[in-house]
């Protein structure tokens, strides 16, 4: 492979300089025809757009016909955090031996690492290996409207990779936190603040118990949290408030321990804390935690056995946010993540990609699945 990375940044540019937020569909598009169309150049290549609901469309790319068992699945998403007008006030930019721009390498620049290996495959590699590459157009919201169709694939699968950011000390990802998210509403009765107050039922009020009673259910030594990250209820002062809204992000390591507390949240539903209020919650996302097994430490230790080839030192992170890894691990495909090249200050104006570890990370892809297809 000869690696330009004037080319490269080039065909990085169009996908950083366009708004694509999650639920952004125009712009959802224009990045998925824009990967469509280099993968359709490639011999081949098959290309397929998925129908993702709400969301958008995502992309189903093989060199084997559907249906076939699955080798080596990547994954990749397509869709940013940040609202539309973003990509105008920062487009991709380059400042000494980093890159900077909304989704560079949470996952632009993954995804095009991703492009760039196929595209410089060994032909002998590619014929004896069935590959397939997922982009879908919401994994930062939870991939809930690609979650089915991503796991249906990956059943198929005997490895998969996916193509997050490698961390800023280059360790790539061997475990990620579970996380679920909830939206509780609760529902009291309207009155009057100073005529007759006692008729009233304060929705507010039985969300401000909710708040502390969720807090005490932290275990920050097991790794389970839950946060009540944002909360709206009432109208005006003088009336007792009848609805109140709470949203509620939850993370943990071990998933048993998720199947608990969530039981723990459902019971307390039926028993609220202000007589006469109607709480009822709604699990708006789900992601299980993906925690190594044996097939995942086997495939650990042939990434490092690539890594010692080529010099390139191999180190590990469990982290604490979720990605669509954690849809395939827990079906027991074993799974890594974290193959993208390495960046930082995701889901901020400080996110950055390292520029210096572009191609080694396009080289360390190759040399795993050539070592896959032995």
């Amino acid at each position: 492979m000869q690696f330009s990375l004037s080319d490269y940044l080039d065909e990085l540019r169009p996908f950083i300089n366009v708004d694509c937020g999650t639920m952004n569909l125009e712009g959802n598009r224009q990045v998925a025809s824009q990967m469509a169309a280099h993968f359709a150049a490639l011999p081949g290549w098959q290309v397929r757009e998925v129908p993702c609901g709400d969301a958008g469309i995502g992309l189903e790319i093989r060199n084997r016909p559907a249906g076939e068992p699955i080798d080596v699945l990547m994954i990749g998403h397509l869709d940013t955090v940040f609202p539309v007008g973003t990509a105008a006030k920062r487009p991709l930019r380059v400042e000494g031996n980093r890159a900077f721009g909304p989704g560079v390498s949470d996952m632009k620049s993954g995804l095009l690492n991703v492009l760039w290996a196929m595209r410089h495959l060994d032909p002998a590699t590619a014929q004896r290996l069935s590959l397939c590459i997922c982009m879908n157009p919401d994994e930062e919201t939870g991939s809930n409207y690609s979650h089915t169709w991503l796991s249906e694939v990956a059943r198929q699968a005997r490895h998969v990779l996916v193509a997050e950011a490698a961390r800023a000390d280059g360790s790539l990802v061997k475990a990620r936190k579970g996380m679920a998210r909830y939206r509780i509403e609760f529902a009291g009765k309207a009155a009057h603040a100073g005529n007759d107050p006692r008729a009233g039922r304060s929705a507010v009020l039985e969300l401000a118990h909710w708040t502390l009673a969720l807090d005490m259910l932290n275990d920050h030594e097991r790794g389970t949290t839950l946060n009540v990250g944002v909360i709206k209820g009432g109208s005006v002062a003088n009336i007792v408030p009848d609805s109140a809204t709470a949203w509620v992000d939850v993370r943990f390591w071990n998933n048993d321990d998720y199947q608990a507390l969530d039981q723990s949240v459902r019971n307390m539903t039926e028993q609220p804390f202000v007589n006469g209020v109607r709480v009822t919650l709604a699990r708006e996302a789900y992601k299980p935690a993906m925690t190594p097994d044996a097939g995942t430490e086997q495939l650990m230790a042939l990434v490092e056995r690539c890594g010692a080839k080529m010099g390139l030192p191999i180190t590990w992170q469990a982290v604490g946010g979720g990605s669509d890894a954690n849809l395939t691990a827990v079906l027991g495909v074993p799974t890594l993540d974290g193959l993208g090249p390495i960046g930082a200050g995701f889901h901020s104006e400080d996110e950055y990609l390292d520029l210096d570890s572009i191609e080694p990370r396009i080289r360390l892809l190759q040399a795993v699945l050539t070592e896959l297809a032995r």
